[in-house]
This record gives structure tokens, sequence and C-alpha cells, in this order.
């Protein structure tokens, strides 16, 4: 990945931490460090304690994340879980990120297809001269 691609990754994980950390979540519970593991291992950047402890307390205050002491183990770590709020978030969040990846791919008249790219031109459902597929992507997202 060149220095450009590398960037632009990271402005969008920058962008998009909070969401990543509520998918982790939805995974599974986690402590802190796992959250920071996690984040290095799968998309290769690195968000240290002073990003992730503060959004997590954030989030915990806003009600999208919950936790407790673990003390079972050779030291005490805080546990964090998903609350009903924050899945609700999450869902809300891809809902929109889809809406946003499909006007995206509209307007470059290529639609992701299997890996492949499958062009508008030719296809039914496009009315009026709108680049909308049965008209589902101009439906507004409501969260």
């Amino acid at each position: 990945m060149g220095p450009k691609a590398r960037d632009v990754q990271m402005k969008l994980m920058r962008g998009l931490l909070d969401l990543v950390v509520l998918q982790f979540l939805k995974a599974q519970p986690m402590h802190g460090y796992q959250i920071i593991a996690s984040l290095r291992k799968q998309f290769g950047v690195y968000f240290g304690p002073s990003t992730i402890y503060p959004l997590l307390s954030v989030m915990e205050e806003n009600g999208y994340i919950k936790s407790h002491w673990d003390l079972e183990k050779d030291r005490p770590r805080k546990v964090y879980s998903l609350t009903d709020q924050g899945a609700d978030a999450l869902n809300c969040t891809e809902e929109s990120l889809t809406h946003i990846y499909r006007k995206l791919a509209i307007g470059t008249g290529k639609i992701p297809f299997n890996g492949n790219n499958l062009t508008l031109n030719g296809l039914n459902g496009l009315t009026n001269g709108k680049k909308t597929l049965n008209g589902n992507l101009d439906k507004h997202i409501r969260c």
C-alpha cells in the first residue's frame, strides 16, 4: 500500500473509529487493550490508549456501551460491552454508510458486484434519467 492510500485509510479509520469499536463489541465484550490490539491486527493501524480510552468514556456516557470490572484475572480489567442503544446506533450507522457507498458507486456509473464492476448502462429500474435502482437508494434512512 502506497503512502497516499495509507493516508486515506488512516483518515477513514479516524472518522469511523467509534463504528469499528461498536462492531468489535457487538462480536464480544472486550477490554481496552484488546480493542487496541484488534485495530492493529485487523486494520494495520495503531490508536493508542490516549485515543481509545477517552473514546470509550464518551461512548459509555452516551449509553452506547457499558463496562464492568473483571477481577478474575491477574490484574483488574475494565471490560466493555455493547448496549441496546449502541446496537441501534451501529445499525443506523451501517445503513447510512451503505447508503453513502451506493450513492458513490452509482455516481461513478459502476456498482461493485461480487468483486467485479457492473455498469449501470442498460439496467432495468433506471427511471427519469436518474441513476437509481428501483428507487431504493433515494429513500431516506430513518434511524
